[in-house]
Protein backbone atom coordinates (compact mmCIF):
# COMPACT_ATOMS: atom_id res chain seq x y z
CA UNK A 1 0.00 0.00 0.00
CA UNK A 2 1.67 3.38 -1.21
CA UNK A 3 2.35 5.65 1.79
CA UNK A 4 0.04 9.32 1.69
CA UNK A 5 1.70 11.93 1.48
CA UNK A 6 1.97 13.90 4.58
CA UNK A 7 1.26 18.38 3.82
CA UNK A 8 4.02 20.54 4.48
CA UNK A 9 4.46 23.45 6.04
CA UNK A 10 6.33 26.37 3.40
CA UNK A 11 7.15 29.93 4.35
CA UNK A 12 4.84 32.73 2.13
CA UNK A 13 8.33 35.32 3.08
CA UNK A 14 11.08 33.43 1.79
CA UNK A 15 9.68 29.80 1.10
CA UNK A 16 11.67 27.42 3.27
CA UNK A 17 9.40 24.57 4.11
CA UNK A 18 9.13 22.40 6.56
CA UNK A 19 6.95 18.49 7.59
CA UNK A 20 5.63 20.59 11.17
CA UNK A 21 4.32 23.93 11.96
CA UNK A 22 6.45 26.18 12.91
CA UNK A 23 5.66 29.60 14.65
CA UNK A 24 8.66 31.69 13.32
CA UNK A 25 10.82 30.53 10.14
CA UNK A 26 13.76 29.80 11.14
CA UNK A 27 15.28 30.63 7.80
CA UNK A 28 14.37 34.49 7.52
CA UNK A 29 12.81 34.90 11.07
CA UNK A 30 9.63 35.76 10.25
CA UNK A 31 6.28 34.74 12.67
CA UNK A 32 3.15 33.59 11.84
CA UNK A 33 4.26 32.68 7.79
CA UNK A 34 4.24 28.86 8.13
CA UNK A 35 1.60 27.87 5.36
CA UNK A 36 0.30 24.34 4.88
CA UNK A 37 0.39 23.22 1.48
CA UNK A 38 -0.64 20.03 0.17
CA UNK A 39 1.92 17.82 -2.20
CA UNK A 40 1.32 17.58 -5.72
CA UNK A 41 0.39 14.23 -7.32
CA UNK A 42 3.54 12.09 -8.34
CA UNK A 43 4.18 12.52 -12.30
CA UNK A 44 5.91 10.37 -14.02
CA UNK A 45 9.04 12.34 -13.44
CA UNK A 46 8.59 11.96 -10.29
CA UNK A 47 7.73 8.03 -9.78
CA UNK A 48 11.20 7.63 -11.96
CA UNK A 49 13.02 8.93 -9.38
CA UNK A 50 11.49 7.15 -6.32
CA UNK A 51 11.22 3.78 -8.19
CA UNK A 52 14.10 3.64 -10.53
CA UNK A 53 11.42 2.95 -13.66
CA UNK A 54 10.35 5.38 -16.37
CA UNK A 55 6.53 5.24 -17.00
CA UNK A 56 5.48 6.30 -20.70
CA UNK A 57 5.06 10.33 -20.78
CA UNK A 58 2.41 12.81 -22.33
CA UNK A 59 2.10 12.81 -25.99
CA UNK A 60 3.07 16.42 -26.71
CA UNK A 61 0.64 19.18 -28.21
CA UNK A 62 3.22 19.97 -31.10
CA UNK A 63 6.24 18.04 -32.25
CA UNK A 64 9.96 18.72 -32.01
CA UNK A 65 11.39 20.33 -34.85
CA UNK A 66 14.67 20.56 -36.07
CA UNK A 67 16.55 23.77 -35.66
CA UNK A 68 17.24 24.56 -39.03
CA UNK A 69 13.52 24.24 -39.85
CA UNK A 70 12.51 27.46 -37.53
CA UNK A 71 11.86 30.91 -38.34
CA UNK A 72 13.42 33.25 -36.74
CA UNK A 73 11.35 36.48 -37.98
CA UNK A 74 9.56 35.89 -34.53
CA UNK A 75 12.41 37.17 -32.93
CA UNK A 76 13.59 40.34 -34.42
CA UNK A 77 13.75 42.71 -32.52
CA UNK A 78 11.37 46.23 -32.16
CA UNK A 79 13.29 49.53 -31.57
CA UNK A 80 11.44 51.12 -28.34
CA UNK A 81 12.50 54.57 -29.87
CA UNK A 82 15.39 55.48 -26.99
CA UNK A 83 18.57 54.55 -28.52
CA UNK A 84 20.53 54.42 -25.19
CA UNK A 85 18.00 51.50 -24.41
CA UNK A 86 18.45 49.92 -27.31
CA UNK A 87 21.71 49.27 -27.32
CA UNK A 88 21.74 47.94 -23.36
CA UNK A 89 19.24 45.50 -24.72
CA UNK A 90 20.70 44.90 -27.97
CA UNK A 91 18.74 46.31 -30.95
CA UNK A 92 15.63 47.07 -29.08
CA UNK A 93 12.52 44.45 -27.63
CA UNK A 94 12.33 41.25 -28.87
CA UNK A 95 8.68 40.13 -29.50
CA UNK A 96 7.76 37.53 -26.12
CA UNK A 97 10.19 39.12 -24.38
CA UNK A 98 10.17 40.00 -20.30
CA UNK A 99 12.29 42.53 -19.45
CA UNK A 100 12.73 43.28 -15.54
CA UNK A 101 14.00 46.94 -14.34
CA UNK A 102 15.02 47.17 -11.67
CA UNK A 103 16.37 50.19 -9.36
CA UNK A 104 16.41 52.09 -5.88
CA UNK A 105 13.16 54.34 -5.16
CA UNK A 106 13.44 57.64 -6.99
CA UNK A 107 15.82 57.03 -9.65
CA UNK A 108 13.46 57.24 -12.47
CA UNK A 109 12.43 53.56 -13.49
CA UNK A 110 8.56 54.76 -13.89
CA UNK A 111 9.27 58.17 -15.51
CA UNK A 112 11.49 55.95 -18.15
CA UNK A 113 9.08 53.33 -18.91
CA UNK A 114 6.13 55.76 -19.07
CA UNK A 115 8.89 57.40 -22.15
CA UNK A 116 9.36 54.14 -23.67
CA UNK A 117 5.69 54.02 -23.75
CA UNK A 118 5.10 57.40 -25.39
CA UNK A 119 7.69 56.59 -27.79
CA UNK A 120 6.52 53.50 -28.49
CA UNK A 121 2.97 54.74 -28.85
CA UNK A 122 4.20 57.69 -31.43
CA UNK A 123 5.38 54.81 -33.78
CA UNK A 124 1.71 53.96 -34.26
CA UNK A 125 1.89 51.02 -31.66
CA UNK A 126 -0.82 50.08 -28.82
CA UNK A 127 0.60 50.86 -25.34
CA UNK A 128 -0.69 49.35 -21.95
CA UNK A 129 0.77 51.01 -19.21
CA UNK A 130 -0.93 49.07 -15.79
CA UNK A 131 0.28 50.72 -12.62
CA UNK A 132 -0.62 49.09 -9.16
CA UNK A 133 1.46 52.09 -7.34
CA UNK A 134 -0.06 55.40 -8.23
CA UNK A 135 -2.92 56.68 -9.48
CA UNK A 136 -4.52 57.21 -13.48
CA UNK A 137 -4.16 60.97 -12.34
CA UNK A 138 -0.65 60.47 -10.76
CA UNK A 139 0.50 58.64 -13.84
CA UNK A 140 -1.34 61.42 -16.02
CA UNK A 141 0.20 64.21 -14.59
CA UNK A 142 3.79 63.15 -14.83
CA UNK A 143 3.33 62.28 -18.97
CA UNK A 144 1.89 65.60 -19.11
CA UNK A 145 5.40 66.50 -17.19
CA UNK A 146 7.27 64.71 -19.83
CA UNK A 147 5.30 65.24 -22.44
CA UNK A 148 4.23 61.67 -22.88
CA UNK A 149 0.36 62.17 -24.06
CA UNK A 150 -0.71 60.41 -26.71
CA UNK A 151 -4.26 58.73 -27.80
CA UNK A 152 -2.36 55.11 -28.40
CA UNK A 153 -0.93 54.73 -24.76
CA UNK A 154 -3.34 53.52 -22.64
CA UNK A 155 -3.37 53.39 -18.74
CA UNK A 156 -4.56 51.33 -16.25
CA UNK A 157 -4.54 51.91 -12.69
CA UNK A 158 -4.97 48.18 -11.14
CA UNK A 159 -3.48 45.74 -9.12
CA UNK A 160 -5.23 42.15 -9.56
CA UNK A 161 -3.68 40.26 -12.52
CA UNK A 162 -6.62 38.60 -13.77
CA UNK A 163 -8.00 42.47 -14.52
CA UNK A 164 -4.84 42.71 -15.97
CA UNK A 165 -5.02 40.17 -18.27
CA UNK A 166 -8.61 41.33 -19.25
CA UNK A 167 -7.31 44.64 -20.60
CA UNK A 168 -5.23 42.51 -22.61
CA UNK A 169 -7.98 40.75 -23.99
CA UNK A 170 -9.73 43.93 -24.84
CA UNK A 171 -6.75 46.36 -26.19
CA UNK A 172 -4.90 43.47 -27.70
CA UNK A 173 -1.84 46.45 -26.99
CA UNK A 174 1.93 45.59 -28.98
CA UNK A 175 3.52 46.42 -25.41
CA UNK A 176 2.59 45.85 -21.65
CA UNK A 177 4.30 47.87 -18.95
CA UNK A 178 3.37 46.68 -15.38
CA UNK A 179 4.68 48.90 -12.81
CA UNK A 180 5.28 47.26 -10.64
CA UNK A 181 5.85 43.12 -10.14
CA UNK A 182 6.30 43.50 -6.63
CA UNK A 183 2.40 45.19 -6.10
CA UNK A 184 0.41 42.82 -8.32
CA UNK A 185 -1.73 40.34 -6.63
CA UNK A 186 -2.80 36.92 -8.05
CA UNK A 187 -6.31 36.12 -6.68
CA UNK A 188 -5.32 32.54 -6.61
CA UNK A 189 -2.19 32.24 -4.48
CA UNK A 190 -2.16 32.80 -0.93
CA UNK A 191 0.46 35.11 0.56
CA UNK A 192 0.72 39.52 0.64
CA UNK A 193 1.34 41.02 -2.52
CA UNK A 194 5.42 41.27 -2.55
CA UNK A 195 5.80 38.35 -1.04
CA UNK A 196 7.76 35.30 -2.22
CA UNK A 197 4.86 33.27 -3.53
CA UNK A 198 2.81 36.26 -4.93
CA UNK A 199 5.91 37.35 -6.58
CA UNK A 200 7.18 34.15 -8.14
CA UNK A 201 3.60 33.59 -9.52
CA UNK A 202 3.09 36.94 -11.29
CA UNK A 203 6.13 36.90 -12.33
CA UNK A 204 5.13 33.37 -13.77
CA UNK A 205 1.83 34.58 -15.30
CA UNK A 206 3.35 37.36 -16.87
CA UNK A 207 6.36 35.28 -18.92
CA UNK A 208 3.38 33.07 -19.80
CA UNK A 209 1.39 35.59 -21.40
CA UNK A 210 4.09 36.99 -23.18
CA UNK A 211 5.42 33.93 -24.52
CA UNK A 212 2.24 32.61 -25.88
CA UNK A 213 0.94 36.58 -27.35
CA UNK A 214 4.03 37.71 -28.30
CA UNK A 215 3.25 40.78 -26.42
CA UNK A 216 6.95 41.95 -24.65
CA UNK A 217 6.87 42.66 -21.10
CA UNK A 218 8.55 45.62 -19.21
CA UNK A 219 8.10 45.01 -15.20
CA UNK A 220 9.55 46.87 -12.85
CA UNK A 221 11.22 45.65 -9.97
CA UNK A 222 11.73 47.01 -6.58
CA UNK A 223 15.69 46.52 -4.52
CA UNK A 224 16.61 45.43 -1.11
CA UNK A 225 18.52 47.34 0.79
CA UNK A 226 21.80 45.68 -0.68
CA UNK A 227 21.15 46.19 -3.85
CA UNK A 228 19.82 43.32 -4.89
CA UNK A 229 15.92 42.65 -6.46
CA UNK A 230 13.64 42.14 -4.17
CA UNK A 231 11.84 38.76 -4.15
CA UNK A 232 13.04 35.24 -4.51
CA UNK A 233 15.95 34.29 -6.89
CA UNK A 234 13.60 32.96 -9.11
CA UNK A 235 12.47 36.29 -10.75
CA UNK A 236 15.55 36.83 -12.62
CA UNK A 237 15.56 33.28 -14.04
CA UNK A 238 12.26 33.58 -15.13
CA UNK A 239 12.44 36.86 -17.23
CA UNK A 240 14.99 37.44 -20.18
CA UNK A 241 16.31 40.72 -19.46
CA UNK A 242 17.41 42.20 -16.14
CA UNK A 243 18.17 45.42 -16.10
CA UNK A 244 19.52 48.00 -13.33
CA UNK A 245 18.69 51.34 -13.24
CA UNK A 246 21.27 53.28 -11.11
CA UNK A 247 22.01 56.82 -9.75
CA UNK A 248 23.16 58.54 -7.27
CA UNK A 249 21.01 61.41 -5.38
CA UNK A 250 23.05 63.99 -5.91
CA UNK A 251 24.12 64.02 -9.35
CA UNK A 252 21.45 63.87 -12.48
CA UNK A 253 23.21 61.21 -14.35
CA UNK A 254 21.31 57.96 -14.05
CA UNK A 255 22.92 54.68 -15.70
CA UNK A 256 21.55 51.74 -17.34
CA UNK A 257 23.09 48.06 -16.99
CA UNK A 258 22.49 44.52 -17.96
CA UNK A 259 22.80 41.98 -15.42
CA UNK A 260 21.44 39.23 -17.65
CA UNK A 261 20.11 39.24 -21.60
CA UNK A 262 19.49 35.99 -23.17
CA UNK A 263 19.12 38.24 -26.43
CA UNK A 264 22.64 40.38 -26.23
CA UNK A 265 25.64 41.35 -24.26
CA UNK A 266 25.26 41.94 -20.69
CA UNK A 267 28.71 44.85 -20.51
CA UNK A 268 26.73 47.60 -22.41
CA UNK A 269 25.80 50.33 -20.62
CA UNK A 270 23.14 53.26 -21.50
CA UNK A 271 23.55 56.54 -20.18
CA UNK A 272 20.64 59.09 -19.04
CA UNK A 273 19.77 62.53 -17.23
CA UNK A 274 17.37 63.14 -14.79
CA UNK A 275 15.80 66.90 -15.86
CA UNK A 276 12.64 68.55 -14.83
CA UNK A 277 10.66 67.63 -17.51
CA UNK A 278 11.83 63.69 -17.78
CA UNK A 279 14.62 61.37 -18.71
CA UNK A 280 16.44 62.65 -21.15
CA UNK A 281 18.91 60.17 -22.88
CA UNK A 282 22.73 61.16 -23.66
CA UNK A 283 24.60 59.48 -26.53
CA UNK A 284 27.77 61.09 -25.74
CA UNK A 285 28.63 61.57 -22.26
CA UNK A 286 32.10 62.01 -21.79
CA UNK A 287 31.65 65.50 -21.45
CA UNK A 288 29.72 65.33 -17.91
CA UNK A 289 32.92 64.14 -16.57
CA UNK A 290 35.39 66.81 -17.93
CA UNK A 291 35.80 70.84 -16.50
CA UNK A 292 38.77 71.69 -18.48
CA UNK A 293 39.32 70.89 -22.07
CA UNK A 294 41.51 73.60 -23.48
CA UNK A 295 44.06 73.95 -20.58
CA UNK A 296 44.54 71.24 -18.23
CA UNK A 297 45.55 72.97 -14.20
CA UNK A 298 47.66 71.69 -12.16
CA UNK A 299 46.41 68.51 -9.99
CA UNK A 300 44.32 67.53 -13.19
CA UNK A 301 45.17 63.96 -15.49
CA UNK A 302 42.87 63.12 -18.43
CA UNK A 303 42.01 59.20 -18.73
CA UNK A 304 39.82 57.16 -20.67
CA UNK A 305 37.89 54.88 -18.80
CA UNK A 306 35.98 51.90 -19.58
CA UNK A 307 32.15 50.91 -18.37
CA UNK A 308 31.61 47.94 -20.15
CA UNK A 309 32.44 48.15 -23.83
CA UNK A 310 32.06 52.15 -23.71
CA UNK A 311 34.78 54.20 -23.59
CA UNK A 312 34.15 57.70 -21.34
CA UNK A 313 36.55 60.23 -20.95
CA UNK A 314 37.22 61.35 -17.40
CA UNK A 315 38.93 64.09 -15.12
CA UNK A 316 41.05 62.99 -11.65
CA UNK A 317 42.07 65.80 -9.59
CA UNK A 318 44.49 65.69 -6.64
CA UNK A 319 44.84 68.19 -3.79
CA UNK A 320 47.86 67.93 -1.78
CA UNK A 321 47.67 70.06 1.42
CA UNK A 322 50.63 70.22 4.36
CA UNK A 323 49.58 69.35 7.95
CA UNK A 324 50.99 68.89 11.15
CA UNK A 325 48.68 65.54 11.80
CA UNK A 326 50.59 62.84 12.65
CA UNK A 327 47.87 60.91 10.24
CA UNK A 328 47.55 62.50 7.10
CA UNK A 329 44.10 62.46 5.44
CA UNK A 330 43.31 60.26 2.27
CA UNK A 331 40.30 61.50 0.87
CA UNK A 332 38.86 59.59 -2.47
CA UNK A 333 35.51 59.97 -4.27
CA UNK A 334 34.80 58.36 -7.08
CA UNK A 335 38.01 55.96 -7.53
CA UNK A 336 38.84 53.08 -5.69
CA UNK A 337 39.29 53.59 -2.53
CA UNK A 338 42.10 51.19 -2.04
CA UNK A 339 44.06 51.69 -4.72
CA UNK A 340 44.76 55.57 -4.64
CA UNK A 341 46.73 54.67 -0.86
CA UNK A 342 48.89 52.42 -2.83
CA UNK A 343 49.48 54.56 -5.75
CA UNK A 344 50.72 56.82 -3.30
CA UNK A 345 53.03 54.64 -1.84
CA UNK A 346 54.07 53.63 -5.25
CA UNK A 347 55.34 57.61 -5.82
CA UNK A 348 56.85 57.87 -2.34
CA UNK A 349 59.10 54.47 -2.85
CA UNK A 350 59.90 54.71 -6.39
CA UNK A 351 60.18 58.15 -7.41
CA UNK A 352 60.36 60.04 -4.67
CA UNK A 353 57.38 61.97 -3.99
CA UNK A 354 56.38 61.66 -0.74
CA UNK A 355 52.94 62.65 0.82
CA UNK A 356 53.39 61.50 4.31
CA UNK A 357 53.38 64.95 6.05
CA UNK A 358 50.44 66.41 3.57
CA UNK A 359 46.35 65.30 3.20
CA UNK A 360 45.75 63.67 -0.42
CA UNK A 361 42.25 64.70 -1.77
CA UNK A 362 41.47 62.57 -5.08
CA UNK A 363 38.24 62.51 -7.02
CA UNK A 364 36.47 62.30 -10.31
CA UNK A 365 34.75 64.98 -12.05
CA UNK A 366 30.53 64.95 -12.48
CA UNK A 367 30.21 62.17 -10.08
CA UNK A 368 31.60 59.08 -12.47
CA UNK A 369 32.94 56.37 -10.17
CA UNK A 370 35.64 54.20 -11.63
CA UNK A 371 37.25 51.21 -10.21
CA UNK A 372 39.73 49.58 -12.98
CA UNK A 373 43.27 49.85 -12.38
CA UNK A 374 43.66 51.84 -15.68
CA UNK A 375 43.64 54.98 -13.84
CA UNK A 376 46.36 54.49 -11.71
CA UNK A 377 48.37 56.22 -14.06
CA UNK A 378 46.23 59.74 -13.95
CA UNK A 379 45.80 59.44 -10.21
CA UNK A 380 49.72 59.20 -9.88
CA UNK A 381 50.34 62.16 -12.64
CA UNK A 382 47.40 64.41 -10.79
CA UNK A 383 49.16 63.95 -7.50
CA UNK A 384 52.60 65.01 -8.91
CA UNK A 385 50.62 67.59 -10.68
CA UNK A 386 49.46 69.32 -7.42
CA UNK A 387 52.94 68.52 -5.51
CA UNK A 388 55.01 70.40 -8.19
CA UNK A 389 52.26 73.21 -8.99
CA UNK A 390 52.96 72.27 -12.66
CA UNK A 391 50.35 71.47 -15.01
CA UNK A 392 50.39 68.21 -17.57
CA UNK A 393 50.38 69.17 -21.01
CA UNK A 394 47.40 70.19 -22.79
CA UNK A 395 45.25 67.62 -24.63
CA UNK A 396 46.74 64.91 -23.17
CA UNK A 397 45.60 61.86 -21.58
CA UNK A 398 46.75 59.17 -19.77
CA UNK A 399 46.57 55.36 -19.21
CA UNK A 400 48.06 52.40 -17.92
CA UNK A 401 48.19 50.57 -14.07
CA UNK A 402 50.74 50.88 -11.65
CA UNK A 403 52.72 48.36 -10.16
CA UNK A 404 54.49 48.35 -7.13
CA UNK A 405 57.51 48.37 -8.51
CA UNK A 406 56.67 51.56 -10.17
CA UNK A 407 56.40 49.69 -13.90
CA UNK A 408 53.43 50.65 -16.35
CA UNK A 409 51.33 47.66 -17.20
CA UNK A 410 49.41 47.24 -19.94
CA UNK A 411 45.49 47.59 -19.98
CA UNK A 412 42.31 46.04 -22.22
CA UNK A 413 40.60 48.10 -24.89
CA UNK A 414 43.82 50.38 -25.79
CA UNK A 415 42.92 51.37 -29.07
CA UNK A 416 38.83 51.82 -28.47
CA UNK A 417 39.82 54.33 -25.74
CA UNK A 418 42.71 56.32 -27.89
CA UNK A 419 39.74 56.64 -30.32
CA UNK A 420 37.49 58.02 -28.48
CA UNK A 421 40.19 60.46 -26.94
CA UNK A 422 41.03 61.58 -30.45
CA UNK A 423 37.58 61.91 -31.41
CA UNK A 424 37.36 64.75 -28.53
CA UNK A 425 40.25 66.38 -29.77
CA UNK A 426 43.16 64.99 -27.50
CA UNK A 427 46.37 65.38 -29.37
CA UNK A 428 48.88 63.55 -27.15
CA UNK A 429 48.33 60.04 -25.15
CA UNK A 430 50.25 58.34 -22.74
CA UNK A 431 50.01 54.81 -22.82
CA UNK A 432 51.96 51.75 -21.42
CA UNK A 433 55.11 50.38 -23.57
CA UNK A 434 53.63 47.20 -25.58
CA UNK A 435 50.80 48.05 -25.97
CA UNK A 436 48.68 46.77 -28.82
CA UNK A 437 48.17 50.17 -31.00
CA UNK A 438 47.15 50.74 -34.65
CA UNK A 439 48.51 54.43 -34.70
CA UNK A 440 47.44 54.75 -38.66
CA UNK A 441 44.50 54.68 -37.38
CA UNK A 442 45.54 57.61 -34.82
CA UNK A 443 46.22 60.35 -37.42
CA UNK A 444 47.01 63.99 -35.31
CA UNK A 445 47.29 62.02 -31.81
CA UNK A 446 50.74 62.04 -30.86
CA UNK A 447 51.20 57.88 -28.97
CA UNK A 448 54.00 58.81 -25.89
CA UNK A 449 54.39 54.76 -24.24
CA UNK A 450 56.43 54.66 -20.86
CA UNK A 451 57.63 51.75 -19.03
CA UNK A 452 58.30 53.31 -15.37
CA UNK A 453 56.44 56.04 -13.25
CA UNK A 454 59.84 57.96 -13.84
CA UNK A 455 59.23 57.74 -17.47
CA UNK A 456 55.80 59.29 -17.00
CA UNK A 457 56.52 61.93 -14.57
CA UNK A 458 59.14 63.32 -17.37
CA UNK A 459 56.15 65.08 -18.94
CA UNK A 460 55.50 66.95 -15.76
CA UNK A 461 58.75 68.04 -14.93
Amino acid sequence: MAKKPRPVHRCTECGYSSPKWLGRCPECGTWGSMQEHQPAAAGSATQAATTGVVTKGLTPTSPAQKITTISATKATSQTTGIGELDRVLGSGIVPGSVVLLAGEPGVGKSTLLLEVASRWAKLDRVALYVTAEESAGQVRMRAERTGALHDSLYLAAESNLDVVFGHVDQLKPSLLIVDSVQTMNATDVEGVAGGVAQSRAVTAALTTLAKTTGIPVLLVGHVTKDGNVAGPRVLEHLVDVVLNFEGDRHSSLRMLRGIKNRFGATDEVGCFEQQSDGIKEIPDPSGLFLSHRDATPDGTAVTVAMDGVRPIVAEVQALVVPTESKNPRRAVTGLDATRVPMVLAVLAARAGRRTHTSEVYVATVGGMKVGEPATDLAIAMSTVSAITKKPLPAKTVVLGEVGLAGEIRRVPNVQRRLMEAKRLGYRQAVIPAGSDVDNSALPGLRVVEVATIHDALRLIQ
